[in-house]
């Protein structure tokens, strides 16, 4: 049996690879379709991950946004929204961003097991906060989630997260969303940093489902044997 959740890796990036711009204003890769898209994969989702550093500069509030799909999980018997979880080394995290502020479900703000008590006193009681061995890992977060009774886990940003996932071979599936544009500067956060990586040149990733959703086109890759099989579409996807 596999204790850990099930992990989807969401991400829209443009056609060079960049998930953002260098600096503000935050660049918008996502269409409203998938926008939508995605709201359909959190309402299926037991939490949202997303790294600190996502959290102070995209001030995400990492809710489900259509109010049909926030009725169904709760005749569900869940909350309206998943969990939020962030995991930080540093504590440095506003308690006022929408992460804490927005949103009547748990969350959860993983850190060192040294810095626990002073990311206590910073954010009070806006979160639960987790500490775990003095050098974090995604082994370890996902396990502890597990226990916790986490079933589907989407992990959303950003590029270090990302990376520890794939090169830690913790995700099930990949949903990658491509804008049909290009951002060209090396100085931009991209969608994945260096590292060894189970998926390479001579172990190629199954594509399970590749679809155009308005004038961007998802690629959903199975990262695992868990992952979809060939075929498959996301819910409120093609038949």
């Amino acid at each position: 049996m596999i204790d850990r959740p099930y992990v989807i890796l969401s991400a829209a990036m443009s056609i060079d690879g960049y998930l953002d711009t260098a600096s503000p204003p935050r660049l918008a890769l996502s269409n409203e379709a998938d926008f939508d898209r995605v709201d359909e994969v959190r309402a299926h989702c037991d939490a949202i991950l997303v790294g600190a550093r996502t959290v102070r500069a995209d001030n995400p509030r990492l809710l489900v946004r259509s109010e049909e799909r926030r009725s169904r999980r709760e005749a569900e018997g869940r909350p309206p929204s998943p969990w939020k979880v962030t995991v930080t080394a540093t504590g440095d995290l506003d308690p006022q961003s929408r992460f804490f502020t927005f949103g009547d479900t748990e969350k959860l703000v993983y850190c060192p097991r040294s810095a626990t008590r002073d990311i206590r006193e910073r954010l009070g009681d806006r979160a639960t906060i987790v500490g775990l061995a003095d050098e974090l890992t995604a082994v370890d977060l996902v396990g502890e989630l597990h226990d916790r009774g986490v079933r589907t886990l989407l992990v959303e940003g950003g590029g270090t997260v990302f990376t520890q996932f794939l090169a830690s071979d913790l995700v099930d599936e990949l949903q990658l969303a491509i804008a049909p544009f290009f951002v060209g500067d090396r100085r931009a956060p991209r969608l994945i940093g260096d590292g060894t990586f189970p998926w390479n040149a001579d172990r190629r990733a199954p594509l399970a489902e590749s679809r155009r959703v308005g004038d961007m086109v998802l690629l959903r890759y199975a990262l695992s044997e868990r992952g979809p099989a060939s075929g498959a579409s996301l819910p409120g996807g093609p038949d």
